[in-house]
């Protein structure tokens, strides 16, 4: 990767970076906060979105990735010294990361993260899993990608690749529909047993703040539901994406009219608040259980299940003790100017209804959920 600037040497001016092909297949923005470490992701995303970044002289946007032979124009920005330490790892967040560890093979490490921690660093985070993990294995630190994404507040399954030549592979797998993902969910209001929700998805931003919303502008976005096991209104719902946009399995959940419970951003907070106060945690309540792939380089099939954490775990077993009692759902606001009037529901032939009280098929493993491959 080589880097010309366009100053005099000793100010900050604009350069253009070269991709080479250790960089290749890597999206626009994981490459600028790798390059411009210590800039927060705000700043990032913002001369991304004003045109200040160009690749191959055009606007490009975040999620463009990187080919090799590419050039990327960036600005002058003012960042961080690194002539001080690192930010330290916790001992706590080092056990705890070590314990999450569900498959490691030579080239792939899959972690069950827990909830709460955010993939990257930025924004006042100083220290998210993919900086953890550089921090604790500084020896594969230049080499180790994330795979994918999970919001902060999600837990579960997240690829972390130890080389850049294996994440590209993975990417592609990807692309081509080649990873399976299913997640389970608590939710309020989930009619019948299965459903399809086909809505495009539009994101914004509100200064810092990230928002997706049903709208006719946005990408076309599916995810399937399926009700696991029923707990008066409540239920625990498995849904498998066909589509990755930000924030999709809420946003059409709650579209759908069965919001997340524990959702700060696209719930109810009235009815969070009665659940916390029930189940002992206010936590979100969405994990990412399953990982099926064709493994890039061995060719066998990788099947990764993540245990449920406590907290999911135990409001499972005091929704199982009895329903919920929660606070009447308002209605449902109707759409404005611009977004889609309905999402696009298709119920699927329904199998038997699921019983209250009866356990799902796939029940969580013990902690001793660990793959090698």
């Amino acid at each position: 990767m080589s880097q010309t600037p366009e100053s005099p040497s000793g100010s900050p001016g604009v350069s253009h970076v070269r991709i080479s092909d250790d960089r290749a297949g890597q999206r626009l923005d994981n490459f600028l906060m790798a390059t411009l470490k210590g800039v927060p992701k705000s700043r990032i995303y913002r001369i991304i979105r004003d045109g200040q970044v160009r690749v191959n002289g055009r606007r490009a946007k975040q999620t463009q990735r990187l080919e090799e032979g590419d050039e990327v124009r960036i600005p002058p920005v003012r960042v961080a010294s690194d002539d001080g330490p690192p930010p330290a790892v916790g001992q706590g967040l080092s056990e705890r990361l070590s314990r999450s560890l569900i498959h490691e093979d030579n080239w792939l490490y899959i972690y069950n993260k827990p909830a709460g921690l955010a993939v990257h660093g930025g924004s006042g985070i100083s220290l998210g899993l993919i900086e953890t993990l550089r921090a604790l294995y500084p020896a594969e630190a230049p080499s180790l990608e994330l795979v994918h994404r999970l919001d902060r507040d999600t837990s579960g399954a997240i690829m972390v690749a130890r080389h850049r030549a294996f994440l590209r592979r993975l990417q592609r797998l990807m692309q081509a529909g080649g990873v399976e993902k299913r997640y389970w969910l608590l939710c309020r209001g989930f009619k019948g047993t299965q459903k399809t929700i086909e809505a495009p998805l539009l994101k914004q931003t509100h200064g810092n703040e990230r928002v997706v919303r049903v709208s006719r502008e946005g990408k076309a976005s599916r995810t399937d539901f399926r009700v696991l096991e029923r707990f008066g209104d409540v239920a625990l719902v498995e849904a498998v994406l066909a589509t990755g946009r930000t924030h999709q399995i809420r946003v059409h959940a709650q579209f759908g009219g069965f919001p997340l419970l524990g959702d700060d951003k696209y719930g109810d907070a009235e009815v969070n608040s009665a659940l916390a106060e029930q189940v002992g945690s206010r936590r979100m309540f969405l994990h990412a259980r399953l990982l099926v792939l064709r493994h890039p380089e061995t060719g066998r099939e990788l099947r990764v299940e993540a245990p449920l954490d406590d907290a999911f775990e135990e409001a499972l077993v005091r929704l199982r003790g009895g329903p919920a009692t929660l606070p009447a759902s308002p209605p449902t606001p109707k759409p404005a100017s611009g977004e889609a009037r309905r999402p696009r529901a298709t119920v699927k032939k329904t199998a038997p209804a699921a019983r209250s009280g009866r356990k799902p098929a796939g029940k969580p493993p013990g902690r001793r959920g660990r793959s090698r491959g």
